[in-house]
């Protein structure tokens, strides 16, 4: 199972950057067994309010979520055990709150791949493979 991480989610609708955009959509264009995670659909909302001066409204942020939500196979949503092990992860591996949340997330639900530009990737996180797809 694999995850895309939010950052290449804003790339997919953030078009300023062809080569970052192109990745992206080839990405997930052929990525198989996605799941999206709560917290990936929550922060791709949040971020995606920087593209409103590039004419990225709310309403086209909504609606590309929905199209997230379909691309997906299914959707992760958060436990609360993510926590202690997101604690143990953000002092171990040395990540963000968020960025060990969302690793503590693909490591519960046995996910193999994280596409993500963030976190060092290339990594190997136990069995959790990080790669970065623009590198």
């Amino acid at each position: 199972m694999n995850v895309v991480d939010t950052n290449v989610w804003i790339y997919l609708n953030d078009r300023r950057d062809f080569r970052k955009h192109s990745i992206a959509d080839q990405l997930v264009a052929s990525c198989t067994n996605l799941v999206l995670p709560w917290q990936v659909g929550c922060e791709f909302i949040s971020a995606s309010k920087k593209l409103v001066k590039f004419g990225f409204t709310e309403d086209k942020a909504w609606s590309a979520l929905q199209d997230m939500q379909q691309s997906a196979d299914r959707i992760a949503l958060p436990d609360p055990a993510d926590w202690t092990a997101a604690r143990l992860l953000q002092k171990g591996e040395m990540l963000s709150f968020w960025d060990a949340i969302l690793v503590a997330l693909c490591l519960r639900d046995d996910i193999r791949t994280l596409y993500t530009e963030d976190m060092g990737s290339p990594r190997v996180i136990r069995s959790l493979e990080l790669i970065n797809p623009f590198a």
